[in-house]
């Protein structure tokens, strides 16, 4: 009798730790899928989106338009988060250790946080180029129409300039993980560590992206709520006036209008929850690489959206599936 008794607490605690191994595994390849599915689908989607804006500007420039530059540098943003962010956390679910030393991990830290930085500067330049040409040629921001096209490259170098002062610090501040058992505040991915702090620097440096994220984040729902006021006049406007060529010249501009306040959406619902999650992670006492994971996930759901709420409204893209639904009715009636 307690021979079986024993064996029968054997057999339970065998079949817990099945459950637990099996749970822990299907969590696993659920997180592996996601990732190669935001890869696939992110990169894949942005290129093409490239590849269409490139061949406007080289072949047909009498297409193209100031805000395509816009467009453009953000999907080359949007395939560099994708990379970035999801290939160690891929690499580290195919259990590939050591993937970066001291430098690999300062690099990989650099880039990302550049990268983030571009991302929000261009969502809000995106924003306040459409709030401008929206506005209405009385407003006191129609001086500024004429001069968008010749400030939008010299807004994106100077995007560019900043961000990479502003992370300078990070370089030096992390270096390869070594102990996978860390307690306390600091940043910690799957590979890398951060360094112990020292105070007063590392409250400055807080301090100035706390502004930087700050300041674009506020002028971005600004613009976005100026271009939803101007949207609400001219519906107004429109149910006294009823004139086809009138809503005909506005359908477009409000089409990329409802695209651009999309994207704002998305980017500002996927910023603050992925800065949420990161937070928690800093500031726990005890780490856990996998929530720095789905930071990861969310940091790369705004990229790997994005390129689709684009391609909604390109008139390339439109071209191209109104040809291979013609072609489908043609061939298979």
């Amino acid at each position: 009798m307690i021979c079986l008794r024993g064996c029968q607490i054997r057999l339970i605690k065998t079949s817990k730790i099945y459950k637990i191994l099996e749970i822990m595994l299907t969590s696993d390849v659920i997180y592996t899928f996601i990732l190669i599915c935001q890869i696939c689908m992110g990169v894949m989607a942005n290129s093409l989106l490239f590849i269409i804006y490139t061949y406007t500007f080289l072949i047909k420039p009498h297409l193209r338009k100031p805000i395509d530059w816009i467009f453009m540098h953000l999907t080359v943003v949007n395939i560099s988060t994708i990379l970035i962010r999801s290939i160690p956390e891929l690499m580290s679910s195919f259990g590939i250790k050591d993937f970066f030393d001291d430098i690999g991990c300062q690099t990989f830290l650099y880039i990302s946080r550049v990268i983030r930085g571009l991302s929000i500067c261009t969502t809000f330049l995106l924003s306040v180029f459409q709030a401008i040409t929206l506005s209405p040629s009385h407003s006191k921001w129609a001086w500024l129409k004429p001069k968008l096209s010749k400030w939008i490259f010299r807004s994106l170098l100077f995007f560019w300039v900043i961000n990479m002062l502003i992370y300078t610090h990070i370089i030096g501040s992390v270096k390869a993980r070594l102990n996978f058992t860390l307690v306390g505040e600091g940043y910690v991915n799957v590979y890398c560590q951060s360094r112990k702090p020292v105070a007063h620097k590392a409250r400055s440096f807080i301090s100035i992206i706390l502004i930087h994220d700050i300041v674009f984040l506020a002028l971005m729902i600004w613009s976005s709520l100026y271009m939803v006021w101007i949207l609400y006049r001219h519906r107004r406007r429109a149910q006294h006036i009823h004139t086809s060529s009138l809503s005909s010249k506005t359908s477009s501009e409000n089409k990329a209008t409802y695209m651009i306040l999309l994207l704002v959406f998305c980017f500002v619902f996927f910023y603050l929850s992925n800065n949420c999650l990161t937070l928690y992670g800093f500031y726990a006492s005890e780490k856990n690489s996998r929530l720095e994971g789905i930071g990861g996930i969310l940091a790369s759901c705004y990229p790997t959206f994005c390129p689709f709420f684009l391609m909604k409204h390109n008139k390339f893209i439109l071209r191209l599936t109104s040809f291979f639904s013609n072609m489908r009715m043609t061939f298979c009636p």
